[in-house]
């Protein structure tokens, strides 16, 4: 896996790139309670806004870690919101993105990097 310096991870699967949030991000949220999703066959850039999470604490935007397109959004999370906080690494995964290179994927942090970045 691979992370990002706002605590979204990346899992390669096949031609895929897995997003979703990390640990930390989800502990940092409090409980979710709503996740609203991109729409699959979406192009998104690097940094573009792709989905939205409210918890108790506060909303939050969800951005694009890389260019490419949305191929598939997990549509668990808008039944059950509350699966971010109960399997952020696993099955709470917020979309699949499709990349031109996934060599990109190798300027993202590993996961030591990522656990001095929160310290």
């Amino acid at each position: 896996m691979k992370y990002t310096k706002e605590h979204e991870w990346l899992r390669v699967e096949g031609d895929l790139v897995v997003v979703g949030i990390t640990e930390h991000a989800a502990e940092a949220l409090g409980d979710v309670v709503f996740v609203e999703l991109p729409e699959p066959e979406t192009q998104v850039g690097a940094g573009d806004e792709v989905c939205v999470i409210e918890s108790v604490k506060a909303a939050s935007d969800i951005l694009a870690p890389v260019e490419g397109e949305i191929v598939a959004v997990n549509e668990k999370l808008a039944d059950n919101p509350g699966l971010v906080n109960e399997d952020p690494l696993g099955e709470a995964w917020f979309f699949k993105m499709k990349l031109d290179d996934l060599s990109v994927l190798d300027d993202f942090m590993d996961e030591d990097e990522y656990k001095e970045l929160i310290g």
